[in-house]
């Protein structure tokens, strides 16, 4: 296997699919690319982006290619199991799967005006109505998994899950840009940054050389 994947520290949805994969246990080839760099036009038009015109991640497996997030989780969930990353009960299993989509599609406002950066904390930033909006959706999602089928465990629905997967760069913008958040939310993002995949993901992150000076601009604004 081998997952072509953005920079560490600016790439949500790469960090999605490679906490897939190892949550699979899978032995992977990993290719970082430098997002938005001088060659990423030339670099987009290889053979080996071709399928996913040019977007990150993107897997091979073989000759199989999955790319898209979301479409690399199933593809690690049939390959092992899907109990091991959707909830055994079905109500569970529907949310979760109804979560991890709405985080795939929405939350426009979070993800344009809060972007993904796993290497600065802004400290306290300032939120408009939109975002605010989003963030209220999260921290509701979160609470009516955590009380309908998290219990006293870590995680959403108990067991780390798909759903903790899509939201796990969310909880890293919390941290960001000093998003305050209830004691529960606290709990479970304090979890997530535990977790060794996501601990590994963020120090990596760290020794990137490079920059994306517009990402950098947006906690400062």
């Amino acid at each position: 296997m081998k997952l072509i994947i953005g920079n560490r520290a600016y790439s949500s949805w790469s960090m999605r699919g490679w906490l897939a994969l190892k949550h699979a246990g899978f032995e992977f080839e990993e290719l970082v690319v430098p997002l938005f760099d001088e060659v990423w036009e030339q670099r987009r038009e290889g053979d080996e982006f071709a399928p996913s015109l040019g977007k990150v991640p993107i897997l091979w497996d073989g000759e199989t290619v999955i790319w898209d997030s979301l479409a690399i989780i199933d593809f690690c969930a049939d390959k092992v199991g899907r109990e091991r990353f959707w909830p055994e009960d079905e109500a569970a299993r529907g949310m979760a799967r109804s979560m991890a989509a709405e985080m795939h599609s929405g939350f426009s406002a979070l993800r344009r005006e809060l972007p993904f950066n796993v290497r600065r904390n802004f400290g306290s930033a300032e939120l408009s109505t939109e975002v605010e909006a989003d963030i209220n959706r999260i921290l509701n999602l979160w609470a009516q998994a955590r009380a309908r089928f998290g219990g006293t465990c870590e995680y959403l629905f108990c067991n780390w899950s798909a759903a903790d997967i899509m939201f796990a760069p969310v909880v890293t913008r919390f941290v960001t840009y000093g998003v305050r958040v209830p004691p529960f939310a606290a709990a479970y993002m304090e979890a997530v940054l535990h977790r060794a995949d996501v601990v590994e993901w963020i120090e990596q992150a760290q020794d990137e050389p490079w920059v994306i000076e517009s990402i950098e601009a947006a906690g400062t604004a």
